[in-house]
């Protein structure tokens, strides 16, 4: 039986926190050609990774991983009136822990870099239930207040506040910072960005990441000791680098 087998689902979510978010990235798609990629996603067409609108606020904290919680946040609407942030905590309860809340904001462009949306009181009712962090596209606030409590924040920056602001949505799909997340997928996420993929995948990712750095990790350590560009291109040679470098 493979290692990763022997594992529960909450200890191997404990141990890919021991690989950086560019490693799974490069683990679910970046390479498709590589033994050790999935290829679950056609790497440039598909959105499976954030951009760099989104910046992790708290890199001191290294690698999160969690279940995906999905809502959408916007202006108040008078015909619709259905779910509070209640709602939402009532979701981050129900799915399997560690959480990660994944907050889509749509509201109008005027007004959408000045929404500080999430803050200490709803980071502290989150962090109570399980949840780990946070990925908005959009700002927040209470940066100060959050810190000590070790909840990571990934937005596109901070402000100090917001007006009248209702939940539109929960669990359904949505579209942060490119990266497109449905709930139940597992997020990993450090100060490069953060990744998704499907949870059903989550061992084979661990089984895959364990090969790779592996792999990283020798590769790496014959290139620091190569003494000629002839060295390197053998080492390369295999691996997507080595067709970037142009033949003697």
């Amino acid at each position: 039986m493979d290692q990763a087998q022997q594992l529960s689902q909450q200890q191997m979510l404990e141990e890919l926190k021991n690989f950086d978010t560019p490693s799974i990235t490069n683990v679910v798609a970046t390479y498709p050609n590589s033994s050790t990629c999935l290829g679950l996603y056609n790497p440039w067409t598909e959105n499976w990774y954030t951009d760099q609108t989104i910046r992790c606020m708290y890199p001191e904290l290294g690698r999160i991983v969690g279940y995906a919680v999905t809502c959408v946040y916007g202006l108040p609407d008078p015909n619709y009136n259905r779910l509070t942030f209640a709602d939402v905590i009532d979701a981050l309860d129900a799915m399997p822990k560690p959480t990660i809340l994944v907050l889509q904001q749509k509201f109008p462009p005027e007004i959408a870099g000045k929404v500080g949306l999430a803050g200490g009181n709803m980071v502290s009712a989150m962090k109570a239930i399980g949840c780990v962090g946070l990925i908005s596209n959009g700002p927040s606030r209470d940066l100060d207040e959050i810190r000590p409590m070790k909840f990571q924040y990934m937005l596109t920056g901070a402000t100090a506040g917001h007006g009248a602001q209702a939940v539109q949505a929960i669990n359904t799909p949505v579209s942060v910072g490119g990266m497109d997340v449905a709930p139940g997928e597992i997020i990993h996420m450090d100060e490069n960005g953060a990744v998704k993929f499907p949870a059903d995948k989550l061992e084979a990712v661990l089984t895959n990441v364990r090969k790779l750095q592996k792999e990283e990790e020798a590769r790496m350590s014959a290139l620091q000791n190569a003494k000629s560009a002839a060295e390197i291109r053998a080492i390369l040679s295999g691996h997507a680098y080595g067709s970037q470098i142009k033949k003697a």
